[in-house]
């Protein structure tokens, strides 16, 4: 091995190709050549060198802390002192020069030492951005003449055009009349010079008021469910003042004392727009934990206006104290409700499917009935049973389901695999894939897996082969026997994503129109359960998803239910569940519409009458006589509504629900007020696509982040916005178009002086 010993006694020989070196680090290199060492090795040891040599800091004459003068290593000189030495000029050495390794590891002293081409002199600089800075008198600096800013003499001239550009928009307009003061002025002669009417300066663009940021970043944090701590993030910070230095943020604790003000004061306009409704309302359920393992509550409303249009608006988020059981529950749902002055108006309730969700609808329930303020029923979630069965079906190819998802997410992962797949399906004629495909683990990321095996397995098995080094190693390849369990899995529960790909994509998921394609779903369990062809373990899966469906039946088929799908004019008593479709339903409805809206809907006009008492004193007057007359006709008019509107065959599915009823409430004036109410029950209490679609990942993973202290406010907030609110601060409504009016004027200003400035240069 090569020391620091042989490096002494190479230097004190004064033979060889280190005479002719010049510094410490050719000699060393030329040493190691000597003993034998790799190219690679010594050019690793040249790059130490230099830092070692740099961190000694021989470029000013610093060893050991002490200051000498600069010295010239070579062989004859290299253990004499600082002082025996010839000081330089810093200017007319290298310290450590440009050296071609090659060179030095053939031991070539002469390329080595070969003198440096002279470079040519820079051209000096010309630029029209020049004129905007004035040279300090030492001759390195440039400062600006706007705002005194100075830049190195050696600084681009690009890098002055953008400091322009950014500080001063509008500076080719203003740079004429910016004029500095020379250090020694030159005294010059008197002129008079004719009078000439002042020239009106360009006026400057109005400047963007920061605080406006902190405006437009709050909407931003709503918007994007974020945290306000993550406006402490120091990177966000600096890449603001990047941009501009004088950009302030509020603090943290700004942001969520104003998010808190701004959902006081839009609650308050929630509060307002529900007394002005004149229908029932139905609400909804939903629950979930977040990071901090704090449960919580949502609970939404649905009603339906005069002009047809369904309205959904989160009424709270809020917080379920431990242990989080049904009477907790009960106990928020009547505070919100009487929050909003909404319980007297509450028509029904959709829950998670959850024991303790029952347990609080339950209780509420009863609290209701007790004050006779109306019917009130509560239902399962359809959306969420049908997610349940869907996951007894695979349950049985849950493992050749994983071997799937690895390859696929390989594919998502490598451009080069995801290529070859789309080539060879191409070649094999299997299909056309857009890639990232879905690989999650939700119903619709499960059924493409399927999918890819059903219509491109040989695709899937080539490329597999052809990336055997990648894939290969993972078992990846299916055998025939899971090949052939996929194609059965694939067949029965096609129908399935038929199913739920309808309901996700409708516009109005009306009662009715759910528990139609809930009874489809129990007819296909049911042909699967009695086909002689079906593998048992395909048989054991369907008698596990038939349970689930009876379960879901007997919570939901009642004639609160029959009421809410025979007023969908596509289902009517015609497309009804066969077990639901019964004459005491039918009964029961009918003494429902007269009951509740014969005459309270539309009461009789007054005719001035005062009441008087009959001669046998039966204490029947005349007025009241009239007014059972007229009562007796409304409950026949009523009748007659429900009979002519079921006798009319039903509207196709595709039909408008809203707009049919908008439509012919004309026709049926009382039946459309009982429509209303009950087009406006949800079968489902959330939306479908966030339990069957990767939408519901994004879901829970904002939910998940948002600490206790802002979940309620900005999911709240949030809400309102999407369905029309304006955002409000206290009593001022914050308008974010004005917000962006200057910021838009001073984009405009700087867009147009880089075209002049462009013009100008080309």
């Amino acid at each position: 091995m090569f020391c620091c010993s042989d490096f002494i006694k190479f230097q004190r020989c004064g033979s060889g190709p280190a005479r002719k070196l010049k510094d410490p680090s050719r000699t060393f290199l030329s040493v190691l050549w000597f003993q034998g060492l790799d190219l690679k090795v010594e050019v690793s040891c040249f790059l130490f060198l230099q830092v070692l040599l740099a961190t000694m800091n021989f470029e000013t004459g610093a060893i050991g802390g002490k200051t000498g003068n600069l010295m010239e290593w070579n062989v004859n000189n290299a253990f004499k002192t600082l002082k025996d030495i010839e000081s330089k000029n810093m200017m007319d050495m290298s310290l450590i020069p440009v050296i071609d390794p090659i060179d030095i590891g053939l031991g070539s002293s002469e390329k080595a030492n070969a003198a440096p081409q002279v470079k040519p002199r820079k051209k000096s600089m010309t630029s029209v951005y020049l004129k905007f800075f004035e040279t300090a008198s030492d001759g390195k600096s440039r400062r600006c003449k706007f705002c005194k800013q100075s830049y190195s003499i050696a600084t681009a001239t690009g890098n002055l055009g953008r400091h322009l550009s950014h500080r001063h928009p509008g500076y080719d307009k203003l740079g004429d009349t910016v004029s500095t003061q020379p250090l020694q002025s030159q005294p010059s002669p008197v002129t008079k010079k004719p009078q000439s009417q002042p020239q009106p300066q360009a006026k400057p663009p109005p400047s963007v008021d920061f605080d406006h940021l902190n405006w437009l970043l709050l909407k931003w944090l709503i918007l994007g469910s974020l945290p306000p701590s993550i406006l402490e993030e120091e990177w966000l910070v600096n890449s603001f003042k990047f941009l501009n230095p004088s950009v302030k943020f509020w603090p943290s604790e700004n942001f969520r004392a104003v998010i808190l003000e701004v959902s006081r004061s839009m609650r308050e306009d929630v509060k307002a727009s529900l007394e002005h409704v004149n229908s029932k309302v139905s609400i909804t359920l939903d629950f979930w934990n977040s990071y901090e393992q704090v449960s919580y509550m949502s609970v939404t409303g649905h009603w339906i206006d005069e002009n047809w249009s369904l309205h959904k608006v989160v009424l709270d988020i809020t917080r379920i104290p431990y242990p989080c059981g049904g009477t907790d529950i009960y106990h928020l749902l009547v505070k919100i409700l009487k929050m909003y002055n909404i319980d007297n108006r509450i028509l029904s309730c959709t829950h998670d499917n959850s024991q303790n969700a029952v347990h609080g609808c339950h209780t509420l329930k009863e609290d209701l009935d007790g004050q006779k303020g109306g019917p009130f029923c509560y239902i399962p979630c359809a959306a969420r049973t049908l997610n349940l069965i869907i996951e007894d079906g695979l349950r049985t190819a849950k493992p050749v389901i994983s071997k799937i998802r690895e390859f696929v997410l390989e594919m998502n992962a490598s451009l080069e695999i995801s290529e070859d797949f789309q080539q060879t399906a191409a070649e094999y004629q299997e299909g056309s894939w857009k890639f990232p495909l879905d690989a999650s683990t939700r119903w619709s990321g499960n059924y493409m897996l399927l999918d890819i095996v059903r219509k491109a397995s040989k695709s899937m098995d080539a490329v597999i082969r052809k990336h055997e080094e990648i894939l290969g190693s993972r078992n990846m390849l299916l055998n025939h026997a899971e090949k052939s369990a996929v194609n059965i899995m694939h067949a029965y529960l096609e129908p399935f994503y038929k199913t739920t790909n309808n309901i996700c994509t409708s516009k109005v998921r009306t009662v009715g129109l759910v528990l139609f394609f809930m009874d489809h779903v129990a007819e296909i369990i049911a042909a699967c359960r009695d086909s002689r062809h079906n593998p048992d373990w395909l048989k054991g899966a369907a008698d596990d998803m038939a349970k689930k469906v009876r379960s879901y039946n007997t919570q939901v088929y009642n004639v609160f239910t029959y009421m809410a799908a025979v007023l969908d004019p596509r289902i009517k008593t015609e497309l009804i569940p066969e077990n639901l479709n019964s004459e005491n339903n039918l009964e029961e409805a009918r003494n429902h519409f007269i009951r509740n809206y014969a005459t309270s809907h539309f009461p009789t006009i007054p005719n001035g009458y005062t009441a008087q008492e009959n001669e046998d004193g039966s204490g029947v007057s005349f007025a009241e006589e009239i007014a059972r007359k007229r009562r007796r006709v409304s409950m026949s008019t009523t009748t007659d509504e429900l009979t002519q509107y079921l006798s009319e065959p039903p509207a196709p599915i595709p039909t408008d629900v809203l707009n049919w009823w908008k439509v012919n409430s004309t026709r049926y004036p009382r039946l459309s007020v009982m429509a209303r109410d009950f087009l406006a029950v949800q079968a489902t209490s959330v939306a479908p696509d966030e339990l069957f679609c990767c939408k519901g990942d994004e879901i829970d993973k904002q939910r998940c982040c948002l600490p206790h202290s802002s979940m309620q406010a900005l999911l709240c907030i949030r809400s309102w916005i999407q369905n029309g609110f304006k955002l409000k601060y206290r009593s001022t409504e914050v308008d974010y178009e004005k917000l962006m009016e200057p910021i838009a004027i001073t984009a405009a200003s700087a867009d147009n002086a880089s075209t002049v400035l462009d013009k100008k240069v080309n």
